[in-house]
């Protein structure tokens, strides 16, 4: 292990001076994904020289991958900027130039957004009929007025019914079909027709919120995350200019790449041998360290502070072996109240394309699943659950691409199948709702398997049934909670998008919890330094 500078003017350097010894506080970022780079720009900004980040992967940016395919960059991982206004990650786009060549179709308005505003999203049956624009419309306005009224239950107060069973899904099924059903205008063909469409949006809902159906998404709790006002932005040279642009003023020795940690050793709980044995750095033997940060290479780490971004994935899987001692009950109930679940895409390029100019999606309705309580399929029919196919804007960038959207336990069953089966899967899939039995194989494919990486296991977090934000904020809390004279404050603290209460799931939602822990430290250490200045003199 590289040894990081340390100050050895402890008069003059408030954070040497903070902790009353000749050396700066030591501090270990697990995870260089946007939370963990974000933690570590912010220490190094403010003065913390003593940073090292340890990564488990052999690249910087966890959730945010952007790959080449041919000419285009294609993203597996984050893909749009949520908002602008009062946004950091859009700001920090704008600042650089990221956006210079993001077009029109690139921000989306909408509140489900597609990589096109412009143009027709094209709703198919699964007997190859294209259901009429003005049929989708009017269902469409209905399913919205609906999904304003599960807002309301967190924003207004409003107690939640005993039938919808807390759940955004049940609710929203149970309302919609009322509304269908008493629809005096309309034949039973068309009403069953808009209860399939109905579940078609609440499949797509569920990749939005990551979730396996939109049944475990909390309706009480629904309405806190919040949107950032402003469109929504493509970043044209991929999102991970963002990851490059937070990571550029991180000096090399400061990051370690494929170093995977297995415990967390906090509250001064490693014994005596192996803070003294030869595993790590001699220059730190001797000194008393609240928390050693032992890695998978048997490297014994210590540290004054460790900020932990892994997944809510991994720590739900995870949890009990790295932190010793254990995690305190009601941060591990946390833990398992929220919901973390797998949301994939699936990019299939074609050198020409099927659909028509004016299709910016290609959207999946099986007529057969109108009445259905439960949308889960057996493996082998995992790609019911696709829900749609967006094109790609513009063709200039992207050539003929379309990205599909599968999520839950389907996305982990794709995810086993090689990229040959997939690929016919999803070209017959097409030629079955198109009508189109000429649709060529796709010339290639990628795709992403966020679910069964075990470094992150799932894409992003929501409030399960029976979670609220408190659980966020308890998994947020550090470690020890209460300060003693025995216990050193802040020795273990926890950042990433699960961690922020308002929003989660989101690339700001990590990048500001990041910047929260980090400031945490900052502020501790300048008042103890100020403590320390305002004594009198004997």
């Amino acid at each position: 292990m590289q040894s990081c500078e340390i100050s050895s003017d402890g008069t003059d350097d408030p954070l040497s001076s903070g902790l009353q010894r000749n050396r700066q506080p030591r501090i270990v970022v697990i995870g260089a994904g946007l939370a963990g780079l974000a933690a570590t720009k912010t220490l190094l900004e403010n003065g913390f020289t003593d940073v090292t980040v340890l990564e488990a992967s052999d690249r910087i940016g966890g959730r945010v991958q952007s790959v080449q395919l041919g000419h285009a960059t294609l993203e597996l991982g984050a893909t749009w900027i949520h908002g602008a206004n009062g946004n950091p990650v859009f700001h920090l786009a704008e600042d650089n130039g990221l956006l210079e060549e993001t077009t029109d179709e690139e921000r989306s308005v909408g509140r489900i957004s597609l990589y096109a505003k412009n143009g027709v999203a094209h709703y198919l049956t699964n007997d190859g009929r294209r259901i009429p624009k003005d049929l989708v419309e009017e269902f469409s306005d209905v399913y919205n007025e609906v999904y304003k009224l599960t807002q309301e239950f967190f924003q207004s107060g409003k107690p939640v019914g005993a039938e919808s069973q807390n759940s955004v899904g049940i609710f929203t099924r149970d309302v919609v079909r009322q509304r269908i059903r008493v629809d005096p205008d309309d034949s039973e063909t068309t009403k069953k027709l808009k209860l399939a469409m109905l579940q078609q949006y609440l499949k797509v809902e569920s990749c939005e919120s990551s979730s396996p159906s939109m049944d475990e998404v909390s309706l009480s709790e629904f309405g806190e995350w919040t949107e950032i006002p402003g469109a929504h932005h493509v970043i044209p040279s991929g999102f991970i200019k963002i990851v490059e642009l937070l990571a550029r003023d991180i000096p090399k020795r400061v990051l370690q790449l494929q170093k995977p940690i297995r415990c967390v050793h906090w509250n001064q709980s490693v014994c005596n041998e192996i803070a003294e044995s030869k595993d790590h750095n001699s220059d730190h033997r001797g000194q008393d360290y609240p928390v050693y940060v032992e890695c998978e290479d048997c490297e014994f780490i210590p540290a004054d502070h460790a900020i932990v971004t892994v997944s809510l994935g991994v720590l739900k899987k995870s949890h009990k072996a790295l932190f010793s001692p254990g995690l305190p009950e009601d941060k591990v109930m946390a833990i398992e109240k929220l919901g973390i679940s797998t949301t994939d895409k699936i990019f299939l390029e074609f050198s020409e394309p099927f659909w028509s100019p004016e299709c910016n999606s290609i959207q999946f309705v099986w007529e057969d699943e109108a009445l259905l309580e439960n949308l889960a399929y057996p493996e082998e029919l995992w790609y019911k659950k696709i829900c749609s196919f967006d094109v790609l804007y513009p063709p200039e960038r992207y050539g003929y691409m379309l990205s599909g959207w599968i999520c839950g336990d389907e996305a982990l069953a794709m995810e086993k199948y090689d990229d040959e089966t997939v690929a016919e899967t999803c070209t017959e899939l097409l030629r079955r709702f198109t009508g189109n039995q000429n649709i060529p194989k796709p010339r290639r494919i990628l795709r992403s398997s966020w679910g069964r990486s075990p470094y992150f296991g799932g894409s992003y977090s929501f409030t399960r049934v029976g979670s609220t934000g408190s659980d966020v904020e308890k998994l947020a809390m550090p470690l020890p909670y209460t300060e003693s004279t025995k216990a050193p404050p802040l020795q273990v603290l926890f950042a990433g998008e699960a961690t922020h209460r308002k929003f989660y799931s989101t690339t700001h939602g990590a990048l500001l919890s990041g910047q929260r822990e980090a400031t945490l430290l900052v502020e501790m250490y300048q008042d103890l330094y100020n403590a320390e200045t305002a004594k009198p003199m004997l």
